[in-house]
């Protein structure tokens, strides 16, 4: 068999709403306008602190404590909501599905399939989440966040058609993931 795929979310382009202070200078300043400019420094923030962000502009995020601007760069940031298709390789069937959520979000991966087709999804770091699978009819079949939460791998026989959907909810500071899924 080929080799899996690697997929991971995007990360321009979408709305940010938190952030992780990431600098290799700690600690980060924040300043009073989008820019480095003599005297507006207003605060500062030490690296692992989660900020909320309010805006995105040139490179830079505006928080709300301290309130004020610090640059994109020295943060670590996701994209708080994400759909992405799973395209497997040509002659392939499996795919390897890792990234982050910062804050509170929905990553979804989409994945067509055929009724009869067996899924295998497997968890790939122990810390991380299990994505709930659900089929086209909006049916989850394992990985519901409330019942099924500490599940590590689920395989199934596809009941129907269309396209499932491997999706990860974070209602706060968010998490790693990262999982297999094959398709037989």
């Amino acid at each position: 068999p080929s080799q899996p795929i690697t997929i991971t979310p995007a990360t321009e382009g979408c709305k940010i709403t938190m952030a992780i202070v990431s600098d290799p200078n700690p600690p980060l300043n924040v300043r009073s306008a989008p820019m480095v400019a003599e005297g507006n420094i207003v605060g500062k923030v030490d690296n692992g602190t989660y900020v909320t962000v309010t805006e995105e502009q040139n490179g830079w995020l505006r928080i709300d404590e301290p309130a004020g601007w610090i640059s994109k760069q020295n943060t670590q940031t996701s994209c708080s909501q994400v759909t992405e298709r799973i395209n497997f390789a040509p002659n392939g069937n499996s795919a390897i599905i890792r990234g982050q959520i910062i804050g509170p979000g929905s990553h979804k991966y989409l994945l067509s399939a055929s009724a009869g087709q067996t899924i295998k999804v497997i968890k790939l770091n122990p810390e991380g989440v299990f994505p709930a699978i659900i089929d086209p009819d909006g049916n989850i079949l394992a990985g519901n966040p409330y019942t099924d939460a500490d599940r590590n791998e689920w395989t199934g026989t596809l009941p129907v058609t269309g396209d499932y959907s491997l999706q990860m909810d974070s209602n706060f500071r968010g998490f790693d993931y990262q999982f297999s899924v094959e398709v037989n």
